[in-house]
């Protein structure tokens, strides 16, 4: 799929998320940019979009919220007239050392649950068109198969079923939809991490280094564009998995 004169709706669309949509938007791609609690994250891409020549709006919409959900869909194809391409970026990174029902709850919706709700809402509409593309975002950690890290067991699980739905969508939504997904691992460090603790990211990396957002971009625009890959996960982890 050649994304210019397409729609794509970014849910979550903060850091990694304006690299995307910068990405997209220069192919000539409209946008639709959800979000929860960061607007001026969403508003300053969607600027940003607008100056690059496409239309760009942007939607408050809680990925958890079935009702809300559906009327970021709807409103995307009010304001923009069509919807070829879902990315679900929207998601939580969050430690629980004791977890109970409702951190499991909480992070299960925020991760999986709301690819599921924006896919199944999605897909109706793509499948009209003739064509659609969705990329789910996972986790270089469930894709590998290994935990590795203690205090992450609702985060590991909410990515492992991200993967599994990404396949299971796959199936379900061909030959008109290709749904794929991402497992990114070191690509931007975190604001708090301490030179010990990016030494030890860097060396446990074969590339010895952290990838940055546009290896993302690159990988999200590998899976609008081809038409013959579904059902994939792709890990763009600098070779972290090998080691």
């Amino acid at each position: 799929m050649d994304p210019n004169g397409k729609v794509a709706l970014i849910t979550g669309g903060a850091r990694i998320g304006q690299v995307v949509a910068g990405a997209l938007a220069s192919r000539g791609c409209s946008l639709s940019l959800t979000y929860r609690d960061s607007r001026d994250a969403a508003e300053m891409t969607a600027d940003a979009a607008r100056a690059a020549g496409v239309k760009a709006t942007v939607l408050r919409a809680d990925a958890t919220d079935e009702t809300q959900v559906a009327d970021a869909v709807r409103e995307t194809v009010k304001a923009l007239g069509r919807l070829d391409i879902l990315i679900n970026m929207a998601a939580v990174y969050q430690k629980t050392s004791n977890p109970d029902g409702a951190h499991w709850s909480a992070i299960q919706d925020a991760n999986a649950k709301s690819a599921f709700l924006y896919s199944v809402h999605s897909a109706p509409i793509m499948k009209q068109n003739g064509a659609g593309r969705i990329v789910s975002f996972s986790d270089w950690l469930p894709v590998t198969g290994r935990p590795q890290y203690k205090d992450y067991v609702p985060y590991y699980v909410s990515k492992a079923s991200v993967a599994a739905l990404t396949e299971a969508l796959a199936l379900q939504l061909a030959p008109e939809i290709l749904v794929n997904a991402i497992a990114p691992g070191p690509i931007l460090a975190p604001p708090n991490l301490t030179a010990e603790e990016n030494a030890q990211v860097l060396a446990a990396t074969p590339l010895a280094r952290w990838g940055g957002a546009e290896e993302i971009a690159k990988t999200v625009l590998f899976f609008i564009e081809t038409d013959f890959v579904t059902g994939e996960l792709i890990r763009v982890d600098g070779g972290r998995h090998l080691s």
